[in-house]
């Protein structure tokens, strides 16, 4: 899928049809592009009719408030990874640390891969897709989206966030189903969560970016256990 700010390019995406909106306008939040900007509306191709793409082009639309965008070199894959994104020190330069309105307990952020599991239908379907998830502090999922890319999966669940007006994220965790790359920090730290728990590993750079961030990152957490690698509970 093709998404464009403000009918500039600005990446395409492997991705899982079906939340298309929610994932250009989480995008164009999540790697900083709508820099404050407020998204009016989001469509599809924008040159003619939808079908002409097979509703493979998305547009999002700020009234050409937000700063125009540069292209990627290259597509984003479905896989994790710093895909040309900026570097901690520069993250750092646009995002303020966290102050979270919440905290969330150990055993609740434990718990929360067996909650997430059973709103996972396409991947009781396939097996084949990963899923993203806020959730509140009691632990109750507010929006959950799957994907074959994880990240798209985590813009899925911030654009709708975005689009319901419900940012920053400071009284929500986020839950990822596989590890927490820095990408996925990256978004949890723009989304303004609170938490980030991965069912897997994180990368150095990952746990280096959370400390930054002041943002509670939770991995290996599965079975009722986990290892807490930045932030307090």
């Amino acid at each position: 899928m093709a998404i464009h700010l403000d009918d500039h390019l600005v990446t395409t995406t492997m991705r899982t049809p079906g939340h298309d909106f929610e994932l250009a306008a989480g995008f164009c939040f999540t790697e900083g592009l709508l820099d404050g900007a407020t998204v009016r509306t989001c469509r599809y191709c924008g040159t003619g009719p939808a079908v002409d793409t097979d509703f493979n082009v998305v547009s999002v639309d700020t009234g050409g408030v937000a700063p125009v965008p540069a292209p990627r070199l290259g597509p984003t894959t479905s896989s994790c990874g710093l895909c040309g994104s900026v570097s901690l020190d520069e993250l750092a330069d646009r995002l303020e640390p966290l102050q979270p309105s919440v905290r969330f307990g150990g055993d609740l952020l434990a718990a929360m891969p067996e909650r997430i599991r059973t709103e996972q239908p396409l991947f009781d379907a396939t097996g084949a897709v990963h899923a993203a998830a806020a959730f509140d502090p009691a632990g109750t999922p507010i929006v959950v989206r799957e994907d074959v890319g994880r990240h798209n999966a985590v813009d899925k669940v911030v654009g709708r966030l975005l689009l319901d007006e419900r940012l920053p994220a400071g009284d929500l965790g986020l839950y990822v189903s596989g590890r927490a790359s820095f990408e996925m920090v990256q978004k949890a730290w723009a989304a303004g969560f609170g938490a980030l728990v991965a069912v897997s590993a994180p990368t150095s750079l990952a746990v280096a970016t959370a400390v930054r961030a002041n943002l509670v990152l939770a991995g290996f957490v599965r079975d009722g256990r986990m290892n807490v690698y930045a932030g307090a509970l």
